[in-house]
């Protein structure tokens, strides 16, 4: 099999799975077992993207995010054949996943909440909802860089980026959903046809990825390639 097409089907999968797992556990909260709220949202996407990085990492890089592959294509981590080829395998394991989750959970469940796509909050504006993406998706593109992309940080596989999706989305899930990626967006949106403030999940996270990757880049890692 191709070497790129093999870490494509890779990014695609562990994106799947994050979506499935994320979306799912927004439908799942819904019945009556299952009371664990924002904290319980939150832990399940941060522990399926924490296992998913680890597992795809050493095949694929783990991106996981369009934001992530784009803020190291600027970085120069990697180039844009490979990185054109992550983002389509990334939005493909969305759909799928989101397909699954309508497919699995019962309409009365999805559609009120519209297959987990994430939602901007009451009395919030577009400039602040962006604004949040922006600033978490940096801290979560900061992780992948100081401690996947730093050779010489404690070799801790996609822990550290999950915990960053983690309190990212405890401080961002009432405000924007805290997506911190065009593809958590992406996937549920298509299906579910809930397109309102969709540019939110595509320019924050994208301008805080980069943001970051050119920062850790030219300052806080410059001395590696000096």
């Amino acid at each position: 099999m191709p070497s790129l097409l093999r870490r494509s089907l890779a990014e695609g999968l562990g994106t799947f799975t994050l979506v499935f797992i994320g979306t799912g556990s927004v439908a799942a909260k819904y019945y009556p077992d299952a009371n664990y709220g924002l904290y319980g949202v939150a832990t399940a996407h941060a522990l399926a993207l924490a296992v998913m990085i680890t597992a795809t990492m050493r095949i694929s890089g783990g991106h996981l995010n369009p934001a992530v592959t784009l803020g190291l294509l600027v970085a120069r981590r990697t180039d844009w054949r490979s990185a054109g080829a992550y983002i389509v395998a990334q939005l493909l394991g969305a759909v799928v996943a989101a397909l699954m989750v309508k497919f699995i959970f019962p309409i009365g469940v999805t559609r009120p909440i519209s297959l987990g796509t994430p939602v901007i909050g009451n009395n919030i504006l577009l400039s602040q909802a962006i604004t949040m993406e922006l600033v978490l998706t940096f801290l979560l593109v900061s992780a992948v860089f100081g401690t996947c992309v730093n050779p010489d940080a404690p070799k801790v596989g996609g822990f550290a980026v999950g915990l960053a999706l983690w309190f990212g989305m405890l401080v961002g899930g009432p405000i924007t959903g805290a997506a911190l990626n065009p593809a958590r967006a992406f996937g549920p949106a298509l299906v579910s046809g809930q397109w309102v403030g969709q540019i939110v999940y595509w320019v924050g996270p994208i301008a805080g990825g980069v943001l970051a990757a050119l920062f850790w880049d030219r300052v806080l890692l410059q001395h590696k390639t000096e």
